[in-house]
């Protein structure tokens, strides 16, 4: 640094500042332009970075150019500047966030891994919501249940974790969002090679100083401490070996396991090596974990050797690009900084001059904007459930936060405007290394953003209010004992006002106030609805499914070609545990050698069929009927079924036979979704994608990406459009290619499947090209008709077709043309006449109602005309008239016309409450108040809710008009009673 001059500098404001860009030249060439990474800002004689990439160009005329919008004099000469207060900090391309991807995976491929892309962040394993980490994908391969396809592999994992959630912007390295990079031994090399390599990638490839690396290593691991001081050279006193907890990892209570080895990066050497805390944040970043998975842990807890021993690491690539772009945390390097310079420009703020809360709050912004960004990606929208809920958290953070910052609207004028979109493309913009998909994936990321904005910002306000309120009232009603809010508010503003009750309770906490967690629980659990019914597996235990993979190749299929074929049983399995035979009566799952039954996957079920065991010169001797078919164990099919005859064995010969006309029905309904699929991006845009689908013998089932409801015409102008390609009579073909051929002719995949390199494409020439591997029809005209039966919201942005095609189609028709004649024959119309006559009969019924509910109101004001009699007098002028009675069995629209009526009799000023028990367990109430009550000071909400809350229910309304129900009426009378001694009290005040 101190051979850098500063002759020239640029003069510019921003937020009511004056700033000084100086502008080095030292080491430039003499042509007057400097390309800065980050550039520096002058103010009150103090040096800060600034993230605004500079131009400086024809500084000889005295004008210079920043990259945007603004124009700024030029300044001929800069004023003094102490050389200790500059930094030279010019970025050197090698450290940017994509090369240092990019350079691990080339390092690792050129070793002989095979680079694979990242997996979805939404994981195939049933355990785990979303996708926590890179070996996440192979976690089949390292316990044993799949075989491995490539001895060695590498990747770059988008990872999803929000346990930590609460440290997100507060520490250096806590994200949502990251990417882990990872290399992977199946079997191949272990240790010595593992540790070798990430030492070679650390200080030769990233050209890490070693003195400022220190290794962890399990207490018991003195095989990998001598790989570490004798292999490597790293001085002894730099290796810390640390406890279970800290280096050891395990799959479970039971299964394959081993020690981790990590490499921590030292940003203070000079505090020398004694007395060192591998923890300390403020002096390491553990960046690169190495697990040894080489034992099995058995259920007495001993350890035995695994025959393959394996490799699983992880390099967190934002604490690579932290240490080696040499900002102080994970959020200012390129990989997340240009998020919040957007976040900051909308909220008009300085991320170089803010306070550190303000850092804070556009730190968590930057983050959590790439996590729903790509969350949404890859299918999940928001909801109040499962994945779903972790997105619609993400975004009320962000969306809170940025009203913190002071962000209205979209942060550019239009205050009606939503600002996560702009956020957004941002993301986008950075995303085409880490999912070149996000792109293609714009329109819906956005429009599902925007969206979401907007229906939480519609509520928000009142929201706040509410739990400003709720939160007084704490505070009020502590008395001496630590404040807490009520699990049902907290509840109430969860559903009805959709804060998250981690919002909730970080405003909360900012207030010191703690939240009844446990009748919060009870009351989700009361309304909690599982979005779609869980999916019947196949229960297999580690070790069994372990001895089973190793025992049992993978299934052949010839199902696409035959629906008979002569099998070897190769396992039995009775409640999940391995047998020889099985007699009649028995359930039980079978394991062939190969077989013509199709096992459900890509949203079309399982075959169902029978096996046949036969007897020397033909004669049968066992039947089981098959009512399903799965996968486990990677590509091993499981035929779930009865015994109906005989006893089968393990080792013997059977015959299996498909039912032809449940596949064909299957087959017409899973081509009939492809055809779906392409005439719904034809008529409401190509945007839209699939988000899951159920093909059965009966119906199909299309979940796709929509922000509406289709309209009549849509669905009429989709149905004419598939039975129309019905009546093309199109032959269909299917081709193995490469995933790389397919994706480049334009194949789409099927939602949460996952591809090998080869991959199976079906065509229907002109319309569709999918990677499927169902079954399917030959030509289109086998379909023979298409009908929607339902068109509806499943969940946000996520709506769901059922129809119907076939025999299935055939079936629907003659049962809805059997319904139609059985109402012609009630109405005695023809078919054209039934919509007129039906629309007759429900005038007549609507007129009848209307004159049935004006006899009720007719009376119960007769009713409450002879209640006035028992009015009482209240007050030191005795003139306010209290009325409270029960009207018995009035209902609630007559209640409340009782009660107008009554206000109006007893003049003002008077108070009525009235209540009554239409049937069915319910109960009505209403408080009625005239302005002089009002003017006391007396609100009719305050009187019902206690009122309500007696008789088991709750309500509300203006200061002068309340309504509730309840489901409690044996306790009317008392309620009203308590009414009637509140109002006493308050009136005679």
């Amino acid at each position: 640094m101190s051979n850098l001059n500063f002759p020239y500098s640029l003069k510019t404001s921003s937020h009511g500042r004056d700033f000084l860009l100086l502008f080095p030249t030292s080491g430039f060439q003499s042509k007057p332009y400097l390309p800065f990474s980050r550039g520096y800002r002058y103010s009150s004689g103090l040096i800060v970075r600034t993230q605004t990439l500079v131009y400086a160009s024809s500084l000889s005329h005295g004008r210079a150019r920043i990259k945007g919008p603004r124009v700024v004099q030029f300044v001929a000469k800069a004023q003094p500047v102490a050389e200790e207060l500059v930094e030279e900090k010019l970025r050197d391309p090698q450290t940017s966030g994509d090369s240092i991807r990019q350079r691990f995976l080339d390092f690792y491929a050129a070793r002989g891994h095979k680079v694979l892309p990242s997996a979805s962040l939404v994981p195939d394993d049933p355990t785990v919501l979303l996708t926590i980490a890179g070996m996440l994908q192979f976690k089949p391969i390292f316990l044993g249940k799949v075989p491995r396809e490539v001895p060695s592999a590498a990747t770059s994992q988008k990872c999803i974790r929000t346990n930590d959630i609460e440290n997100v912007g507060r520490t250096s390295r806590h994200q949502t969002f990251f990417e882990m990079l990872g290399n992977f031994s199946f079997g191949d090399y272990f240790k010595k090679e593992a540790i070798k390599w990430a030492w070679e990638l650390s200080t030769s490839e990233y050209g890490l100083l070693a003195d400022k690396l220190w290794i962890s290593v399990y207490q018991d691991d003195d095989e990998t401490f001598a790989l570490w001081h004798d292999e490597i050279g790293v001085p002894k006193e730099r290796i810390i070996r640390l406890g279970e907890d800290d280096n050891f990892w395990t799959s479970g209570a039971t299964g394959p396991c081993g020690p981790c080895s990590e490499i921590y990066y030292d940003f203070h050497p000079e505090r020398g090596t004694s007395n060192v805390d591998l923890g300390d944040d403020t002096r390491f970043i553990e960046f690169y974990n190495l697990v040894f998975m080489q034992y099995n842990k058995k259920d007495d807890g001993s350890l035995e050797p695994l025959k393959q021993k394996n490799i699983d690491t992880g390099l967190g690539l934002e604490r690579m690009a932290r240490i080696l772009q040499k900002v102080p945390n994970n959020y200012e390097t390129d990989l997340i900084f240009p998020i919040i310079e957007k976040a900051a420009e909308l909220a008009n703020v300085s991320y170089a001059l803010a306070d550190d809360s303000t850092k804070t709050k556009l730190k968590i912004i930057g983050d959590h904007m790439r996590a729903v960004v790509y969350l949404i990606s890859d299918g999940v929208n928001p909801s109040n459930i499962g994945r779903g809920y972790v997105v619609r958290r993400l975004i009320r953070r962000v969306v809170r936060t940025g009203r913190l910052l002071g962000v209205k609207g979209d942060g550019m004028g239009d205050l009606q405007g939503a600002f996560l979109p702009i956020l957004a493309k941002k993301v986008i913009e950075i995303s085409t290394n880490i999912d070149a998909d996000v792109k293609t994936r714009a329109s819906r990321i956005l429009e599902e953003l925007k969206r979401e904005e907007l229906r939480f910002v519609s509520t928000l306000e009142r929201g706040e209010k509410l739990l400003d309120q709720m939160l007084a009232d704490a505070l009020l009603n502590a008395q001496g004992t630590a404040p807490c809010l009520s699990g049902k508010d907290a509840f109430v503003l969860y559903d009805t006002y959709g804060f998250p009750v981690e919002i909730t309770n970080e405003v909360a906490e900012e207030r010191g106030i703690s939240i009844d967690m446990n009748s919060f629980d009870i009351e989700m659990e009361k309304q909690r609805q599982l979005s779609q019914a869980a999916h019947d597996t196949v229960k297999l235990g580690v070790e069994n499914g372990a001895n089973l993979a190793e025992d049992i190749p993978d299934t052949e299929f010839l199902g696409y070609n035959t629906l008979r074929s002569t099998s070897v049983v190769e396992g039995l399995l009775v409640n999940g545990s391995p047998v020889a035979q099985v007699s009649k009566g028995s359930e039980v799952e079978i394991l062939l050698n190969r077989t013509p039954f199709y096992a459900e996957s890509g949203g079309q079920i399982g075959d169902n069929g029978f096996l046949y065991m036969m007897e020397a010169e033909n004669e049968q001797q066992a039947i089981v009927e098959i009512k399903d078919v799965q996968k486990s164990m990677g590509n091993i099919f499981v035929h779930k079924g009865t015994i109906t005859e005989g006893m089968i064995e393990v080792g013997r010969e059977v015959e299996a036979a498909v039912d032809a006309n449940l596949r064909q029905r299957a087959k017409v309904h899973h081509t009939a979704t492809h055809l779906l699929q392409s005439a719904l991006k034809r008529v409401i845009g190509q945007e839209t994608s699939q988000a899951g689908s159920l093909v059965a013998f009966d119906r199909l089932r299309f979940d796709f990406n929509f922000h509406r409801p289709l309209q009549d015409k849509e669905l009429v102008e989709i149905e004419g459009l598939i039975n129309q390609w019905i009546g093309d009579a199109a032959i269909l073909e299917t081709k193995v290619m490469s995933l790389t051929d397919a994706k480049r002719d334009g194949a789409i995949a099927m939602f949460g499947e996952k591809y090998g390199e080869q991959v199976r494409v079906v065509e229907v020439p002109g319309v569709s090209m999918e990677l499927c591997g169902g079954t399917h029809v030959s030509n289109t005209a086998e379909i023979r008709g298409f009908k929607i039966i339902s068109e509806q919201g499943i969940a946000s942005g996520v709506r769901r077709i059922e129809a119907v095609a076939g025999d299935a189609f055939i079936e629907y028709v003659l049962t809805r043309d059997n319904y139609m004649k059985q109402l012609c024959s009630t109405l005695k119309v023809k078919a054209e006449e039934v919509t007129g006559r039906v629309e007759g009969l429900l005038e007549e019924l609507r007129l009848t109602r209307n004159e049935v509910s004006a006899a009720r109101a007719k009376a119960a004001i007769y009713k409450a005309s002879t209640l006035s009699s028992r009015t009482s007098t209240i007050g030191t002028s005795k003139n306010t008239r209290l009325l409270v009675e029960s009207m018995d069995d009035v209902d609630a629209d007559s209640l409340k016309n009782a009660a107008e009526y009554l206000v109006d009799l007893l003049k003002d000023p008077a108070a009525v409450v009235l209540g009554s028990c239409p049937g069915d367990g319910k109960v009505s109430l209403v408080v009625a108040l005239t302005p002089g009550v009002v003017d006391l000071g007396i609100k009719a909400g305050d009187i019902i809710k206690p009122l309500a809350k007696s008789c088991g229910g709750g309500g509300g309304g203006r200061p002068n008009f309340a309504q509730a129900g309840g489901r409690k009426p044996e306790n009317l009378l008392g309620a009203l009673e308590e009414a009637r001694e509140q109002l006493t009290k308050l009136l005679e005040k």
